[in-house]
């Protein structure tokens, strides 16, 4: 028995999780390193860098309007409504046999503007933070109270062409580093995993950003495009699995959900908690939305990540403490899964560490079952959503079979969907009749 294969037994006898994984079950598992308190601090930082970031996006309100029309109606603002569900409910009572408690809101990413994805939130982000550093740098504007829009002039698309921006993708991160990338006049090279759907490649080859195929999965695509970056000093890695700019980025949407939820007079205190689905593939967009999660709500506020049967990394990496040192490979898992941008078999490290005592848990789902849930949710309350962006839709059949006393909000974050050609769209709804 070689030593990964006795470090893998030894893992499977001391964590029973580990052989469930294997089998490819459903279930939900309960972080044990729990800390539901509230906390100033999370993972060495605080809510200063999720202030910074929507400030960022407030400073760069009137660029992105010039560059994207269909943010002139949001003036610059890249959020994303709220939506009641009403009789998905009864589709998940039915499905799942447990009576959901409390009221269930769908968080629509799917509709963010542009990039159509959560992906949207830190993509843009990170993008924007290396354009005003150059720009601040080359004198483009003198500070951060100077006019961005100096940002969109001759002068500095000149000096943004001296510089690649790549980054390493299963498809929705890559749509979002491409769309603002090229926009600022940045050379974009988007490395995709072989889970990468052609369209979302073919998107990119059509603005003009150059894409690299590879024949292997996340993780190698990432080592691959970091090492060649690496090589060109004039080129920045967006770097997904360790990223504390695309973390930030997507923290800002807690801010925008509170001032949603305080619209919609929905209370979030002892008596009215708050339960947050997040699909999880390296671990940055959900990580960024439950650590401002923890900052705003604390105490009241549970967030749960899920993961396809086929590629529980973040689950994996959690139960054995182990990160991103263990692959669903090691555990004879394929990471193959419909849920493409949920695809990835060794998780995020720096979020991984960050998680372990704010995440409430992780559950794993079916690839049939996002197809039901896909079905379902465009038949009653006609929404589509990419198949991926349904796993958080199981949540709420998990925890209500614990709740009480208690009026509970349910948030399923929709991840992505609004921007599939409608071909494939048609291929989604006719494949999801299989499985209704």
């Amino acid at each position: 028995m070689g030593k990964n294969e006795t470090i893998i037994e030894y893992l499977e006898n001391s964590y029973p999780e580990i052989q469930q994984l294997k089998n490819e079950e459903t279930f939900l598992w309960s972080n044990s390193n729990y800390y539901s308190l509230p906390t100033s601090l999370v993972g060495g930082m605080d809510e200063e860098i999720m202030l910074e970031s929507k400030e960022r996006f407030e400073r760069f309100g009137a660029v992105l309007q010039q560059l994207f029309p269909p943010l002139e109606v949001t003036k610059g603002k890249i959020e994303s409504p709220l939506h009641s569900l009403t009789s998905m409910v009864a589709q998940l009572e039915e499905i799942y046999e447990t009576p959901i408690k409390g009221k269930v809101l769908l968080k629509r990413d799917d509709l963010l503007p542009v990039a159509g994805s959560i992906k949207a939130r830190g993509g843009f982000h990170e993008v924007l933070t290396f354009a005003e550093k150059l720009a601040i740098e080359h004198g483009i504007i003198r500070d951060k109270q100077d006019s961005y829009s100096l940002l969109i002039s001759e002068k500095a698309k000149e000096l943004f062409s001296q510089y690649t921006i790549a980054v390493g993708s299963t498809g929705n991160l890559g749509l979002s580093i491409g769309l603002i990338g090229s926009a600022l006049n940045f050379n974009v090279v988007v490395h995709m995993s072989s889970d990468a759907k052609e369209w979302k490649k073919q998107r990119l080859r059509n603005i003009g950003v150059f894409v690299i195929e590879h024949d292997a999965d996340f993780s190698k695509v990432v080592e691959v495009a970091r090492a060649e970056c690496a090589q060109n000093p004039k080129a920045y890695f967006v770097d997904d699995e360790t990223s504390k700019l695309l973390f930030a980025g997507y923290s800002v949407a807690v801010l925008e959900l509170k001032e949603q939820l305080e619209a919609q007079n929905i209370p979030v205190d002892s008596r009215h908690p708050l339960y947050v689905y997040l699909p999880c593939g390296v671990g940055g967009g959900p990580g960024g939305i439950t650590f401002g999660m923890k900052l705003i709500f604390g105490e009241h506020v549970h967030c749960y990540f899920a993961e396809p049967t086929q590629s529980p990394s973040m689950l994996l990496g959690m139960i054995t403490q182990l990160h991103d040192e263990i692959s669903v490979h090691d555990i004879n898992l394929s990471n193959k899964t419909e849920a493409d941008g949920l695809a990835v078999g060794r998780a995020s490290v720096f979020v991984g560490k960050i998680m372990n005592s704010i995440l409430a848990g992780v559950y794993t789902v079916k690839d049939a079952e996002l197809y039901r849930l896909l079905n379902r949710l465009y038949k009653v309350e006609g929404i589509f959503l990419e198949p991926s962006a349904l796993a958080g839709m199981v949540g709420p059949t998990y925890t209500s079979k614990t709740l009480q006393d208690i009026q509970a909000t349910h948030i399923v974050w929709a991840t992505g969907g609004s921007i599939i050609p409608d071909e494939i769209k048609t291929m989604y709804l006719e494949k999801s009749e299989a499985f209704k």
